[in-house]
């Protein structure tokens, strides 16, 4: 905006951040209508800019006088009639990513730019030849050749595509693709609402909207995540706003009826809804988590104590404590770093909520919002850790003329994807470390498509630079088939994918960018002629210590083996057996209630073949 610096704007978009927050908790008319007042003022100095992805000073005056109304007839209100409905996880073949030009133009053209790569990229436009013309044009890293790009003559009122766009859901597990959208909570946002139809008209995909009583159900895609396979993820924003006397003059719902909903539309079994985070001022997950497998959570992991910290790791222990992945083991969790600001400020501290889970899967690559290179690099070596063999694409969401983080959102939240109209569906539970040397290890994928599949081949090698070798895998009955990869030496890393082919000719590979990709796993035990090793089982952190409620043992073993998890109270005597069983080679976490214990001094103890090892706990 002429005559307004971009430092000072970020600075007006933290306090409107802020503030917005504070409105929402005030309960005094006279602080909310001067509050009110300095926000509307504030906001005019604003116009040319677009909107933030949190409800702006007038979206609230809209809701408080329940000015909120839904463009009607723009899909089909029935639930789609589809056998086993199955909701795309995002880390599943795509035939588009979708954006909106309308704001952040150079961020825009660089997710074009590494998008087009690997799909097609469809982007709405109120001007179609001006963003033609920036996209081909020399700003912003030079032209671009548009070879994959359609850009759709569009009406729409902001640039946060992710809340309001449509979900990809399939019938048939693999077959009928559809698209499912929901009411997007922004009552000045009504073209937004209405843009999913422009992306199903121009592919020619049925659109099914949640939006008729009793069924309507206010949502932000931003809030949502799947696994692929009926689990879904939210925070309680989505109770909030479908409460009984919400502000959007929807059917009020109970939790129960919102799983029921959930299951009717997108083909969810669970709905797994987490507290919200006071520093999260739009409450949408993908800010702070995002699932990259079937069994995998990135987590975002600020300083001890600070900003959402301690209510992330309590949602976390909530996950781990009540549910299992797909495969019916406990959630993997990976911990991304959050950066502070460039004064080393949090969120707590007003500072903007800077994320790196806030990316997005375009096949084979991932695009990562970037803020400083010295935080940016720890991020990228954990997820290049993480996913082998994707292209790992940095966007500066921060340090430029368009800090789009500011506005509380970043390049997850920019874009969405619309799935391909033929899955080919691989999904394989990684094979654990293990110390046994002497018998084959035997991995078993679940394969689907809709035309049936001719052949599947596990790829396997003991080196990173080394060659693979092909194992036919057998089909064993309801699309699972399995391999047996030969037994291998105490000290060995096997590095493994899947490639499957349907009867039509379609190829895929899980991880999809294999061979580049792959899965690995080491054979653990004690290679010839070494010595055995030491602290073969042991603590990695208990927390929260001092404990007060569920608590998390978080330990480790270099190898299975059979053992305990035992409670000692200050005088030695066993309080509770936490754990008995078989202890996994690599982490294992086990949880239990210290809320239920009296407060004192306790002693952790893992009791196992090789001896005992303990740890002092604090229960408050």
């Amino acid at each position: 905006m002429p005559g307004i610096s971009s430092n000072l704007l970020s600075e007006v978009r933290r306090f409107l951040t802020c503030s917005s927050v504070t409105l929402q908790m005030s309960t005094q008319p006279i602080m909310k209508y001067l509050l009110f007042s300095l926000l509307v003022l504030v906001s005019a100095s604003l116009a040319a800019q677009d909107l933030p992805v949190q409800m702006t000073p007038w979206e609230f005056e809209q809701l408080m006088h329940g000015n909120f109304t839904l463009d009607s007839d723009r899909g089909i209100e029935d639930p789609p009639p589809f056998e086993n409905l199955r909701t795309m996880a995002e880390w599943e073949e795509i035939q588009a990513l979708t954006i909106a030009w309308i704001s952040y133009p150079c961020i825009l053209k660089q997710i074009v730019e590494a998008a087009q790569n690997e799909t097609m990229v469809i982007i709405l436009s109120e001007d179609v030849q001006e963003t033609e013309d920036y996209l081909t044009g020399s700003v912003c890293g030079g032209a671009l050749t548009l070879n994959n790009v359609t850009i759709l003559d569009a009406n729409f009122d902001s640039v946060w595509m992710r809340d309001y766009a449509a979900n990809t859901v399939y019938g048939n597990e693999v077959d009928d693709l559809i698209l499912v959208d929901w009411i997007y909570n922004r009552p000045s946002r009504p073209n937004d609402n209405a843009s999913p139809s422009y992306f199903a008209d121009h592919l020619g995909l049925d659109l099914y909207c949640i939006t008729e009583a009793p069924t309507d159900l206010v949502n932000t895609g931003g809030n949502f995540m799947s696994d692929g396979f009926g689990t879904g993820f939210a925070s309680s924003l989505i109770l909030e706003e479908n409460e009984p006397g919400n502000d959007y003059g929807v059917t009020p719902k109970t939790q129960e009826e919102i799983d029921v909903i959930m299951s009717d539309w997108l083909g969810l079994d669970r709905y797994v809804i987490m507290d919200a985070l006071p520093y999260d001022v739009i409450n949408h997950i993908d800010m702070h988590m995002k699932l990259i497998d079937e069994e995998t959570l990135l987590i975002g992991q600020f300083p001890e104590g600070v900003a959402d910290g301690p209510q992330i790791e309590a949602n976390l222990d909530f996950v781990l404590s009540n549910y299992n992945s797909v495969f019916g083991t406990p959630y993997k969790i990976i911990w991304l770093p959050m950066p502070p600001n460039g004064d080393g400020l949090w969120a707590d501290d007003g500072a903007a909520y800077r994320t790196y889970t806030n990316s997005v899967f375009v096949n084979k690559t991932l695009i990562v919002p970037y803020y400083r290179p010295e935080y940016d690099t720890v991020a990228f070596n954990i997820l290049s850790n993480a996913l082998p063999g994707y292209n790992i694409v940095g966007i500066d969401c921060d340090n430029n003329a368009e800090p789009i983080i500011f506005a509380s959102g970043a390049i997850h939240c920019i874009t969405h994807a619309i799935g391909v109209e033929d899955p080919l569906l691989i999904s394989h539970q990684p094979l654990p470390d293990t110390d046994d040397s002497a018998n084959p290890y035997e991995a078993v994928a679940y394969i689907r498509h809709r035309d049936g599949i001719a052949s599947a081949t596990l790829w396997w090698k003991t080196s990173p630079d080394g060659t693979y070798s092909a194992l036919p895998m057998a089909a064993q009955g309801n699309d699972n088939w399995s391999a047996l990869i030969p037994a291998q030496p105490a000290g060995t890393v096997v590095y493994y994918y899947i490639h499957a082919q349907a009867t039509t000719g379609k190829e895929q590979t899980r991880p999809m960018p294999a061979p580049d990709a792959y899965w690995k796993f080491v054979v653990s035990g004690t290679p010839a002629g070494m010595a055995p090793a030491e602290n073969m089982v042991g603590f990695t952190r208990v927390f929260p210590n001092p404990a007060g409620a569920v608590t998390c043992v978080d330990m480790y073993s270099l190898s299975e083996t059979q053992g305990r998890v035992v409670l000692f109270d200050v005088n030695g005597r066993e309080v509770s057996e936490i754990y008995r069983g078989s202890f996994r080679p690599g982490q294992n976490k086990f949880f239990f209630d210290a809320g239920l214990l009296p407060s004192g001094v306790y002693r952790l103890a893992l009791q196992h073949a090789g001896g005992i090892t303990s740890q002092a706990l604090m229960v408050k």
